[in-house]
This record gives structure tokens, sequence and C-alpha cells, in this order.
């Protein structure tokens, strides 16, 4: 739902049943006098200075040179005065009479998350410039486990994952981090940032818990983040000033025995002088289950952004220690996430402005989410669902309609009203804003059909695949993200046959084929079986002479992110039924197209056997008149020439279903004929001068001329504008 006051919630967040009175003595006057007595005492300090200084000069004769005053700024609880020594160059973040204290000076976050995952690394130091002339001080990123260790024990931390190079780079350009490492983050990224190989553990896992197979794991990765990035917090001469721990656990359980492991885990390679966090939704329900009191970790809120924040602000401090819990809306939702088949997210600008100022007016804290989106290039983009069928895949574009696009540009009103507030409130004048980087349409492509899926795999259905007497999950062949073919054979029945799958995830078309020594027939498309509306298919009246193939191809469209679903394995999860009857002897074929952080495939030379059968050039008789054979999975790839390199989308309108990859980089997953999202972002790093090449795999039906066109802007209005089966969550 799109407020037009209320801005909209995550679907993570529960709602504050009630709104409390606000009264003159909450968090914020306790800030504001707070604030007034630490200045009245510098200045008593400054008076007492001057005075003695005149009586040296009287009396020079009669008094030595004086000590230099340590400078006060303010007072524990208990009449226990607490003195800041200012030192050159002593570097301390902490927290204090309900305030964040930096160097000794009283701080207000106005920070903003930005993901390093969701930008190209060419790209960060521009996003980050952006986020500067935004007002932002402090910059929030999560860590997703899986982009890290996409397979059991293989790290990488380079290019688009060189977390370490990120957070230098924040250093640089003087914002402050806060560290958002999970284990899991939610993020509406694939598995909430838990890598998939978890799934295929047995016995299962029992993730986010005390499970100690979880924990040695998690300690396992840790282990090797953290030690990562302990030169670079804040006292050490590094931006990270905070460490979230976990990410709104009270939205999910209670087991505080894994909270507490993590914090002893943290503060093992982190040390003691880091600020740790939780961040929980802002009700008595999250926050009792999700935080750690005693003062050992600060507890942060967050909320919609249309909600009253200072009675949540009043709430928070029952679950901080006396002292410790300065205002911070730890996601101040500047937008909303968008799903496949809903209308796109936009939430107004002048109205969210308003609400940050409000807390900022009362000297409170907040972190702009997000502050940039960027994109879920690969097949990272999450997925949430409020019941097992009640699916709903994220769109590959992760905008977020944030006050900073998806491709950097600042020219919105929602930039310009939430400047117009944080100029207010910042203790430095802003940068100027950048202008927007330039976007080209490079025209029409023309593409050609080089491969049929199915033939080019055919070869490997007989040689690779993996057999069992019953289908297997993505995970448990190995197949972490994309597509998954399953097979079988079965005799058909004169009047045909119903086939039907209790628990697909995500989406299965389903084919079949002749088998027959002397009749060899291309796959016949007979329909889908979705997740989220499960239906069983007929078979067609076979003219096989003998035996038919069964070919099921099964899509994963995304991880679920949050919530009790969150184990959700990929593929075929039950039985195959024949007219009732299971379906015996199944072989599974993975389908390795490269991911986000995988090194660069020859594409259409998955391995040796479809080397020798297709090339970009091989085989005209591969290539097909526009519009033949619908929804038959295939691979179409066309040429198109760069001469000045800048960032470009390219819109896939009149075209079906299926992934796109433009020199050999992922862009994502394209779906317009569901909507809302007609076109990928293709930022310049991206591209080259001269050639460059686009390869996609079309699973359903390719537009009629085979033509796909490089434009210039976003667009979000494809789709019939409704939600299609896909019940949003908010």
């Amino acid at each position: 739902m799109i407020f037009a006051v209320y801005l909209p919630k995550r679907p993570e967040r529960v709602k504050v049943a009630g709104k409390s009175e606000r009264r003159e003595d909450d968090n914020g006057g306790d800030f504001i006098q707070s604030t007034a007595m630490a200045k009245r005492r510098g200045l008593n300090t400054k008076t007492t200075i001057l005075l003695l200084l005149c009586l040296v000069v009287a009396f020079s004769t009669v008094f030595a040179p004086l000590p230099k005053p340590y400078k006060h700024h303010h007072n524990h609880h208990h009449q226990h005065q607490h003195k800041h020594k200012v030192v050159n160059n002593a570097r301390k973040f902490e927290i204090a009479d309900d305030m964040f204290w930096k160097d000794g000076e009283p701080f207000r976050i106005i920070g903003g998350d930005l993901h390093y995952f969701r930008t190209l690394p060419e790209y960060w130091e521009d996003r980050l410039l952006r986020a500067k002339a935004l007002g932002m001080n402090a910059i929030q990123t999560y860590v997703p486990w899986n982009l890290h260790e996409p397979k059991e024990g293989q790290l990488d931390f380079d290019g688009i994952a060189d977390i370490v190079s990120f957070l230098e780079l924040c250093q640089k350009l003087d914002l402050l981090v806060m560290l958002r490492p999970g284990p899991y983050i939610c993020a509406e990224w694939d598995f909430g940032g838990f890598p998939a190989w978890l799934l295929s553990k047995e016995p299962a896992i029992t993730l986010r818990s005390s499970d100690p197979r979880y924990l040695a794991l998690v300690d396992s990765w840790w282990g090797i983040l953290l030690p990562k990035i302990a030169h670079l917090l804040y006292h050490k001469g590094g931006p990270i000033i905070m460490v979230q721990i976990e990410n709104e656990f009270g939205s999910y359980g209670d087991d505080k025995d894994y909270l507490h492991h993590l914090v002893n885990l943290a503060r093992s390679h982190l040390g003691e002088d880091v600020i740790l966090y939780t961040t929980d939704g802002g009700t008595k329900d999250t926050l009792t289950k999700g935080t750690i009191q005693g003062g050992v970790v600060f507890s942060a809120v967050d909320f919609s952004t249309g909600e009253d924040p200072w009675p949540i602000f009043k709430m928070q401090k029952a679950y901080n220690a006396p002292g410790k819990s300065p205002p911070l809306s730890a996601e101040f939702y500047t937008g909303w996430l968008t799903h496949w088949g809903e209308n796109i997210a936009k939430t107004d600008a002048t109205s969210t402005a308003s609400a940050l100022e409000n807390i900022l007016s009362r000297n409170g804290s907040a972190v702009l989410y997000m502050a940039h989106g960027g994109t879920n290039f690969g097949f990272y983009s999450g997925a949430n669902a409020a019941e097992e069928s009640d699916y709903n895949a994220d769109l590959t574009s992760y905008d977020y309609d944030a006050p900073i696009s998806e491709s950097g540009d600042v020219d919105g009103a929602k930039f310009k009203a939430l400047r117009r507030v944080i100029a207010k409130y910042s203790a430095t004048s802003l940068p100027p804003v950048p202008s927007n980087n330039k976007k080209t349409g490079y025209g029409r492509i023309q593409l050609e059909k080089v491969a049929s899926l199915f033939h080019t795999l055919d070869i490997d259905l007989s040689t690779k695949a993996i057999e069992s007497d019953n289908p297997i999950s993505m995970e448990a062949a190995g197949q972490m993200f994309g597509f998954l073919l399953y097979a079988s054979e079965y005799i058909p029945k004169g009047k045909g046959s119903t086939v039907s799958i209790p628990k697909v995830h995500d989406r299965a078309q389903v084919y079949v084929t002749c088998l027959s020594e002397d009749k060899r027939e291309k796959a016949q498309y007979v329909g889908t079986i979705n997740r989220w509306s499960n239906k069983h298919i007929d078979l067609p009246n076979a003219e096989c002479s003998s035996t038919s193939r069964l070919l099921i191809l099964v899509e994963n469209m995304g991880r679920i992110n949050y919530g009790q679903y969150l184990s959700d394995r990929k593929g075929i999860l039950s039985a195959v039924y024949l007219d009732g009857k299971p379906l015996l002897k199944w072989k599974m074929l993975p389908i390795p197209l490269t991911n986000l952080n995988e090194a660069p495939q020859t594409y259409l030379s998955f391995n040796n056997s479809f080397s020798s059968f297709i090339g970009i050039s091989a085989r005209k008789t591969l290539k097909s008149s526009p519009g033949v054979n619908i929804k038959e999975p295939a691979f179409y790839s066309g040429n198109f020439v760069v001469d000045k390199v800048t960032d470009t989308y390219m819109s896939f309108n009149g075209w079906g279903k299926g992934v796109a990859f433009v020199n050999n980089f992922n862009i994502g997953r394209f779906w317009p004929s569901f909507g809302p999202q007609c076109n990928l972002y293709v930022p310049a790093p991206v591209l080259r001068h001269g050639k460059n090449v686009l390869v996609i795999l079309e699973l359903e039906s390719p537009e009629p001329e085979l033509v796909v066109n490089s434009v210039d802007q976003s667009d979000f209005t494809c789709g019939s504008k409704k939600s299609k089966g896909m019940t949003a969550l908010i």
C-alpha cells in the first residue's frame, strides 16, 4: 500500500499497535538538555580560565604558569563526573548521556544505506559522493555472506566483493560506516544473505539459532570476515563506528543464547572499543526478543516512516542502559521495494522529508534506507512469502524510489526535499550536487536465435546428468542459482495424461518429446506450473510410436529473504505425478549460467559438448524465423556498437521472460509481460568502445522481430499494473 502521508513499511516490520502520547520529558528533551548542560559547562570553564589569566598578568611574579585545563563535556549518571581529555589525533566514538560522541564532541548520525554489492566498484566513489551531497555523514551497508562464499570454502573478496576497498573509500571521503555483517541480513537479497549451500546440509541445520552446526559455520565465516575489517574500526583510524549483531532478530525468534554467541564472537575479533548494535522494529514484542539488555549492545529501532518516532524512541530507552539510548532510526524508509507483478513503489517526497525533519529537529539521528538502492545484478534478488504458496519475487532493479536513483540520478523531488531538510541540521555545509551521469540509447539491436536450449543439452542428458529415482533439489544437484532441467520417460496413453507437481520452487515449464529411433521431434510446450498457482497439466494425445520424454525446466526466481519460510530450497521438492502415480527414474541436468561474482564464461559454451554444438556464428540451421516456436527456451544474440561509453538501458518490451548478459556480465532477469520493469540498467563499466555483445536466454516468447532496444531511461510501466497472483506483504 502507498500512503499519501504515511509511507509504506517493509514486509519484515510490525507496525506499532498504538501511538503513545508525546511528553515534554521524552528522549528529545533529555538530549537537548544534556547538550545545553555541556555547553554551559564549557562556558564556565572558559570564564574561569579568563579570570585566572587576568590574575597571572597582574601577579606574574607570584604565580607559576597554569596547566592546561581538561575540557568537560558530559556527566555520567549517579553524579559520577566523566571527563574527556582532548588529545591530538585521538579517535573515539561512544555513547553517553543518551547522545553519540565523536572524539569528545556531540555527534548526530545522518546516514544512509548504500550497498557495495548493488553498485559496480567503478561507481562506488560516484555514488558515495552523491550521498555526501545529500548530506550523509555515515554509510550503512550489509555484508552478504553468499556473495563472499558462494561455494563452501571458496572465498571471494575481489571486484564487487572487495569490501575492504569499499570501506577504505568511505574513509577517504570522510564518511563513517555502520557495518551490518549479519550473518543474516534480509536486504531483499537472495536467502537473506545466507549462502545457498547451507540448504544442502543433511540433516538440515537450523538457521538463526543456537544449533551447534550452524554456529560452527558462522564462527568460520566471521573468523574470516571480521579480522579483514578490524583494522578499519574507528578507534584504529578507520571509518567503522558501529557493527550490527544479526538483523531484526526480534521479528524472527527469541534465542538469546544465539545473540550472546554472536556478541562474544564479534568481541573476540574486534575488541571492546567498537559499539555493537541491534536493529529491531519499534514494538515491545520485537524489542523484547531482539535486543541484548545490560548495556552490552546498543539497541536501535526502525518503524514506518509515517509513525510518530518519539514515543518509539522513548520505548527504546527501556531496552538500553541508562544514558545509553540516543534516539536512532536505523532504517528510515525513503521508499519501498517492488515485486514482479506489482506497480512500481513510489512514496511522496514532501511527506518523507517532513518525517525526517520530525527526527532531526529534536536532535535525533536517522539512517536513510535506502540512500541509493542500486541493482540486483545476476541471480541475487530475493523474495517474500507470507505463506508457502504466497511467493513474491523481487525485481532486478533495487531503485527503491530512493533519493539517489538506480543509475545515480540526483535531480528528483525526493533528493531535493531531503537535502533541504538535512542542510538545516547538518554540522557542516553540504557539498555541491553533482550532475547526473550521461545515459545513451544506442538504438536497435538485431538478435538472432543461435541455440535451442533443449537441443544443446540433449547430449548431456545422456552423459552428464545426475540420476535418481525421485527428483532432487537444485541445492542437492549443486546448482545454486538459475535453472535445473529435469527429465524422465513414460509410455504415452492414447487419450493423453495428466501431470502434477505438488511442490515446485519456483516456476516449471513442462515439455514433451518423442524418443522413438525414427522420430525425434522438437520438445513441445504443454504448460507452466507456478509455485504461487499450482495446477495440473494435461499432456497432449501422443503420436509417438513408443516412449515419450517429459522435460521440466525449473527456474529459481530468488530465495525468500525474510520470515518463517527462509529455508527456501529450489527445484522440484516432491514427487511428480503422472495420472496420479509417482513418476520415477529422473535425470537432473544443471544449467550453469554465470552469476554476479563468478568468473565470466564464454557464453553459449557451457561445456565441451555444448561448445562443439553451438557458437555465435555457427550452425545456420539453428536460426529461426521471428515468432516461430512459441514457449521454446532458446538463446539469442546480437551485437551493437558503442562510440562513446555511457550508461544505458536494455528495453525488453515485447519479449517474454528470461535472463540477459552484456559482454559476459549478467545484468539480471527480465519479465516485461508480467511487469512492472521493462528495461534493465546497464552501467557504463559493463560496456566497451566498439563492438558489444548482448546474449539472452528467452524462456517463453521472443519479440516478433527479435529486436532489443538500447534506450536512455528506465521504464516501469510494463504488465497489467496489478498484482498477478503474487500478493504483496505490505
